[in-house]
């Protein structure tokens, strides 16, 4: 059976932390897939380009909040 997977798939840094994901087992995470949603939507700017399409009707100098 072929082997389809990477050892280590490098995510880049959060903070001081360097992010990878493999596939030996060991220690789990289950907030991994948060990680690996937030920076596949970085990379690819989805969010971003959401928000640009994204009309808002409201007064922007009441708007007190970011993105």
């Amino acid at each position: 059976m072929p082997k389809c997977t990477a050892p280590e798939l490098p995510f880049g840094r959060l903070g001081r932390c360097q992010i990878e994901a493999n596939f030996t087992g060991g220690a789990l995470s289950s907030d991994g897939g948060l990680m690996l949603l937030r920076q596949t939507d970085h990379r690819i700017g989805l969010s971003e380009a959401v928000a640009k399409a994204l009309h808002d009707p409201r007064d922007p100098d009441r708007i007190i909040h970011s993105l």
